[in-house]
């Protein structure tokens, strides 16, 4: 029997339910392409963290409104438009501000030890781009498309797209993508690496759920162990990966979850994970 459950956010511009243990969090700005905003982008990183942290949710799916992910930031707030807050700032000050906006929204997302998923019914923009990218597995509709951005407002680049794109695609297309800030359409993000799969737009939103939900029955303590390993592999040297590794399984060959799994492969039958 499916489940769900409303979590107010705070704001129409985000809204987030808790579905068969997946949090779906949605990004409600479709008239601006759900770019980022002062009110969206605080919402976002208290979801993040929330739904990181809850024992009730096993996977984190997001997603963007109506027919983009997200177009980045608000591009009509800078230069003459700039928030008089961020003018009276010095630059220090503004760095500091901004570094930590980094830290509780994409690094937040990179360290949530459960499994994510960003499905792009459209176009993932410079920050929007990143959000996908923090993400562990993007699924983007057959119309989708992604571009850095960065460039054709003569900005570098923030949010960690960099770090991001370069362990994504790899040296070259990183730079590529970076310098011309080029579009790249949902097939040609599938062959370099930038999206996992691409499915008709219709299809976005379930297939998108159905793999969302597989992983959150899966075994918790397995999924968090494999996102710590995968991670240390871009970290550490051969040596030290391997033997974190077989610290890890080693541990889990005691848990409840290995002992279900074990059992339910001999009696062939899905296994009811606990995380325990």
């Amino acid at each position: 029997m499916t489940t769900e459950t409303t979590i107010d956010t705070g704001t129409n511009e985000l809204l987030c339910v808790i579905r068969d243990r997946v949090a779906v969090i949605t990004l409600n700005r479709p008239e601006a392409r759900n770019s980022l905003s002062d009110t969206l982008t605080p919402a976002l990183r208290t979801m993040i963290r929330r739904c990181g942290e809850s024992p009730d949710v096993g996977a984190l799916l997001i997603t963007g409104a109506g027919e983009a992910f997200c177009a980045g930031g608000n591009v009509k707030g800078m230069g003459a438009h700039r928030d008089p807050k961020t003018l009276e700032m010095s630059q220090e000050e503004r760095i500091a501000d901004l570094q930590e906006r980094q830290r509780l929204l994409t690094g937040a997302l990179v360290s949530v030890r459960k499994p994510t998923i960003a499905a792009l019914p459209g176009p993932a923009v410079g920050a929007g781009l990143a959000i996908a990218m923090a993400c562990d597995i993007r699924i983007a509709a057959r119309s989708a498309f992604v571009a850095t951005g960065y460039a054709r407002i003569a900005l570098s680049g923030d949010y960690g797209i960099a770090w991001l794109l370069t362990r994504l695609v790899g040296t070259a297309r990183a730079r590529e993508l970076l310098f011309t800030g080029d579009r790249v359409d949902a097939a040609r993000a599938e062959v370099i690496g930038l999206v996992n799969r691409v499915v008709p737009d219709d299809k976005l939103q379930t297939e998108a759920f159905a793999l969302a939900k597989s992983l959150a029955e899966g075994p918790r303590l397995a999924l968090r162990y494999m996102k710590d390993n995968l991670d240390e592999a871009l970290l550490f040297d051969f040596e030290t990966a391997r033997d974190h590794e077989a610290e890890r399984l080693v541990r889990l060959t005691t848990t409840a979850d290995h002992k279900e799994a074990v059992q339910a492969f001999i009696e062939k039958r899905k296994a009811v994970f606990t995380g325990k």
